[in-house]
């Protein structure tokens, strides 16, 4: 490579990463200008690809979404919802999905693949793929001439990969928890406590009700590192920051606990495999992406993470007080915080910052998102956002005191595992139905409380807000975000921040690899994501004065409904 050469002969140790990312621009400077950057994100609904130049600019996006796209699997949501809270996604449509957006890039959109000189991706987070014994076998054979679908369709001890939106697990969380010394005790060690979604809890079930499929479970993969497996063509590492999110990794050693271990399942470690950094190159892509779609041989694969820390990258969160919300099928509020300062509690999550291991990401989830918004959309204004707009302008601020907690799936935070809708009046009593307009106002209203308040309680405190996902578009909606938080609120030109962070962290990992030495991404990414940000909203400060107000009585609501169901 470039850098390399330019290395040969000379002591890395004697090079600042100033020193080695300037020749290193330098030499691209001489040499081909074409090195495109390749992201791919593998969510609950789609898979997502994004292309940046060196410059980070924007040269292509597609998306794919799997119930319309690859309806043969009869998803919705791109998931099947099992018996007894079970939440999955069948395994081989995230491969099938693979190959169609690659094809698009190929064939359809003029992009050069063979000027892809990296690649990285994001999955969703905790979700698990079980790898059959053999199947190393079949990732390094595979066949140019046949879809991914046809060949891995076999590949896999179960034909399901348990996701995020799975709340089966409550049992296997409360032993985790008492095998280890409390739930204090796991988050101190690996940065959450037991949450039924973590992928810990969903090997212990595995092992415990299947253990027919546990044992011929050759390997364990994310979502995350299980794509990066297909495009490898052999096992593929799991990063720190994404390993962090599976309640089996030690936060502050960054390697997996063998306590944790040893409580989930026998064996666990060897099927598993060492977590690496998420900036870590494993190897040049798989020759079957080379044959079949055109890629360059020397075209590198970065370890692929979850997609909030690839949002932190493709966000630019830089310092503490960059605050960021991802509007999505899940709704996440996150920051990155020194490690120092890292205090893991009984809520919320630490993890490890993907551009930067030295430090941490702080993040709050929800599993009511977009879902939950498009529901009342539908019911009050038929589904269309103009006509729900006009509703909320209707309501003022506050909502005259209205407060609703709109639970559709089992909630996370706070822990509300009875799904159902929750109204409340300005005098704090239960009420059967709010009008059309209290109700668009109160779903919106309801969900960023919750965040400022428990976001608050982690050590958020935000001086902007930088919103993303899907509904980040929705100006009403960042207006809300806004005014409940009295901060402004920025948006990327590009919505999907996960696939253009695995862009950007495709760059950063090729540019360590070549420097030879760690590049801080804030240096590698120069000109990058903060550049791309628009203010979309100011705050209304008498709204976000009323908003505080409002604290203590949702407050009051919200323990009230925790209450009720214990």
């Amino acid at each position: 490579m470039l850098m390399r050469a330019a290395l040969q002969g000379v002591g890395v140790g004697r090079w600042t990463a100033a020193a080695a990312l300037a020749t290193h621009r330098r030499a691209l400077s001489t040499a081909s200008e074409r090195r495109l950057f390749l992201g791919l994100d593998s969510s609950t609904q789609g898979l997502k690809a994004s292309v940046v130049n060196e410059h980070l600019d924007t040269v292509f996006t597609t998306a794919l979404n799997y119930d319309r796209d690859l309806p043969e699997y009869k998803t919705s949501g791109g998931v099947h919802h099992g018996d007894e809270l079970a939440v999955s996604t069948p395994t081989v449509m995230l491969f099938h999905a693979l190959d169609v957006v690659l094809g698009r890039l190929g064939a359809e959109t003029g992009v050069p693949l063979e000027a892809i000189a990296a690649v990285s991706g994001s999955g969703q987070q905790h979700g698990s793929v079980y790898w059959k014994s053999g199947a190393k076998s079949m990732l390094a054979d595979l066949n140019p001439a046949e879809p991914l679908r046809n060949q891995l369709s076999s590949a896999f001890s179960t034909p399901d990969s348990p996701i995020w939106m799975d709340s089966s697990t409550r049992k296997q969380c409360l032993q985790l928890e008492d095998s280890l010394g409390g739930p204090q005790r796991l988050a101190d060690i690996t940065g959450s406590r037991a949450y039924e979604r973590f992928t810990a809890l969903q090997i212990m079930k595995k092992f415990q009700t299947t253990p027919d499929v546990y044992n011929n479970t050759e390997r364990i993969s994310l979502i995350s590192s299980a794509m990066c497996c297909a495009l490898l063509g052999d096992y593929a590492s799991i990063d720190t920051s994404d390993g962090a999110g599976m309640n089996l990794m030690d936060l502050q050693a960054q390697e997996w606990s063998q306590e944790v271990l040893d409580s989930v399942a026998p064996d666990l470690g060897a099927k598993l495999g060492a977590v690496v950094p998420a900036h870590t190159v494993l190897g040049n892509i798989s020759s079957y992406f080379v044959e079949r779609y055109g890629f360059n041989p020397d075209c590198r694969v970065v370890a692929w993470s979850g997609d909030n820390p690839n949002s932190v990258a493709g966000l630019g969160l830089r310092e503490p007080g960059d605050v960021a919300i991802s509007l999505g099928t899940s709704d996440t509020i996150f920051s990155i915080m020194d490690a120092d300062a890292s205090t893991p509690g009984l809520e919320g999550h630490v993890f490890v910052n993907p551009v930067d291991p030295a430090s941490h990401m702080a993040m709050l989830c929800y599993k009511n998102g977009s879902l939950a918004r498009e529901s009342v959309a539908k019911r009050v204004a038929g589904g269309s956002w103009e006509a729900f707009g006009e509703l909320l302008a209707a309501t003022p601020a506050g909502n005259g005191g209205n407060i609703g907690f709109f639970i559709q799936e089992p909630e996370i935070i706070p822990f509300i595992p009875t799904t159902g809708v929750r109204r409340f009046g300005a005098d704090g009593r239960a009420v059967d139905s709010f009008p059309p307009e209290v109700e668009a106002r109160a779903v919106l209203e309801g969900q960023f409380l919750s965040m400022r308040l428990h976001g608050q309680q982690l050590g958020l405190e935000p001086k902007a807000i930088i919103a993303t996902g899907g509904a980040s578009a929705n100006r009403n909606i960042t207006q809300v975000i806004s005014n409940v938080f009295g901060t402004p609120v920025k948006i990327a030109s590009q919505p999907d921040s996960a696939s253009l962070g695995a862009a950007y962290r495709a760059l950063h990992g090729l540019v360590v690899e070549e420097a030879g030495t760690m590049v801080p991404f804030a240096q590698a990414t120069q000109g990058g994501p903060a550049a791309h940000y628009q203010t979309v909203a100011e705050p209304d400060l008498e709204a976000t004065a009323r908003y505080t107000g409002m604290l203590d009585a949702y407050k009051e609501l919200e323990q009230s409904i925790v209450a009720a169901e214990q």
